[in-house]
């Protein structure tokens, strides 16, 4: 397995956030002074919208469409045609920046969740208010919808608590004493998982209220990423890469896989339906791994600038990368 570079682009600021369209003709990227870049498959610069004023800092497309969401420091959720580059409409959710977007998956009515401060609302496709939550305890800091819709993960200092998509009830709430700053459930809904400032990771079972939690880390945890089996967990938080195995009983009494880089882990992230792995580290090292093996690594690039985001086509053949320089560089796996 080699990574060959494929194409690269610029944008005007570091890239903050990035993401494929579902059909994987499209590549969105944010820069953090605020405009959006949709390029073609090929590279090509396609359409620049102009995002948000102050900042773009999230961007999410809908399931099965070329609709993308993006939210900003102008407290807004904009949604775009990424097709036609057009500006489809706005919701403003008030003064606060909007740090989080993201669509209901599955075959449900859509829903976009969005976050701003400590607000969280669930939005109509036309940007109606579906719901307005009451204001988290704390500034909610993660978003994460269940694979199957029927709730969204929300988290802020203190803890997690599921709202329900349909009735927008709360379902459950986790107490976590300390600052969260990522969360992910595996694909199979199993595990909901937690990244932590204290530092760790926290594993929650919902169907079983089951509670685990891995320490040992050097830094607080930023990145996390399940394989599409729901096997194995990656994380950052230190100068390797973290891998659990949440089979079985999960990774409680398990010796992780190390993976080892030179500088910090920056990113993380599995392939969509595959299951290679690539990590990022602050020297501009992008590796490929294969976590099930004892001696994983596949292969490795060296990039001008520590990445920023790291982004798998849907059809796990190219991995995008943003960068602290505000480059976009996209490597091809082959074989």
């Amino acid at each position: 397995m080699q990574l060959a570079k494929h194409w690269t682009g610029q944008l005007d600021d570091y890239v903050i956030d990035m993401a494929w369209s579902p059909d994987g003709t499209l590549l969105a990227a944010a820069s953090a002074s605020g405009p959006v870049t949709l390029f073609g498959a090929d590279g090509g610069k396609l359409h620049e919208l102009p995002g948000h004023e102050g900042g773009t800092n999230a961007l999410a497309w809908r399931g099965g469409t070329s609709l993308l969401a993006s939210g900003g420091q102008d407290g807004s959720v904009k949604v775009w045609d990424g097709a036609a580059g057009q500006h489809v409409g706005t919701a403003s959710l008030g003064t606060s920046w909007v740090e989080h977007v993201a669509w209901r998956p599955g075959d449900g009515a859509p829903v976009l969740g969005a976050s701003a401060g400590r607000k969280f609302v669930f939005l109509n496709p036309d940007l109606t208010v579906r719901h307005q939550f009451g204001d988290a305890p704390k500034t909610i800091t993660a978003l994460a919808w269940h694979p199957r819709g029927g709730c969204a993960a929300v988290a802020y200092f203190g803890g997690v608590c599921l709202w329900d998509a349909d009735d927008a009830v709360a379902q459950k709430e986790y107490p976590y004493g300390n600052g969260i700053h990522s969360l992910v459930w595996s694909p199979d809904a199993r595990w909901l998982v937690s990244g932590n400032q204290d530092p760790s990771v926290h594993l929650w079972m919902p169907e079983s209220d089951v509670e685990l939690q891995m320490s040992g880390y050097e830094t607080k945890v930023r990145h996390l990423s399940f394989d599409s089996s729901s096997r194995w967990l990656a994380t950052s938080g230190s100068q390797d890469a973290c891998i659990w195995d949440c089979s079985g009983a999960g990774p409680e009494g398990r010796e992780p896989v190390m993976l080892p880089h030179e500088a910090p882990v920056c990113g993380a992230a599995f392939q969509v339906a595959h299951g290679l792995l690539a990590t990022a580290s602050q020297d501009g090292a992008v590796m490929l791994w294969s976590p099930e093996r004892r001696q994983p690594m596949r292969a490795t690039v060296r990039m001008p600038a520590a990445a920023t985001s790291l982004s798998w086509s849907p059809d796990d053949k190219v991995l995008a990368i943003g960068s602290e320089k505000g480059v976009v560089y996209t490597l091809r796996c082959e074989t």
